[in-house]
């Protein structure tokens, strides 16, 4: 149950992708990266965050970078609620 001082959903979606987004374009430059999807959803308090990321020519690896980012995405979330 979300009370005055909670972010709104859309806060917490914006949030979550800027930060995993943020973590995949730090590690890849945007040519690298042929295609990406992040997709966020929070509802009833629960947060889910799935990063798609397809860099093969990248130095990184593609699935840790991936995970790497879904775990940013709920960090920034987690930071957004402790405001």
């Amino acid at each position: 149950m979300s009370t005055g001082d909670d972010p709104s959903d859309e806060a917490v979606v914006d949030t979550a992708a800027d930060a995993a987004e943020d973590v995949i374009f730090s590690r890849f430059d945007a040519d690298q990266v042929q295609d990406y999807d992040v997709t966020v959803t929070f509802e009833d308090g629960t947060l889910e965050v799935d990063v798609y990321l397809n860099a093969p020519d990248g130095r990184a690896d593609e699935g840790q970078v991936a995970d790497d980012a879904a775990l940013a995405a709920r960090a920034a979330v987690d930071d957004l609620f402790d405001e």
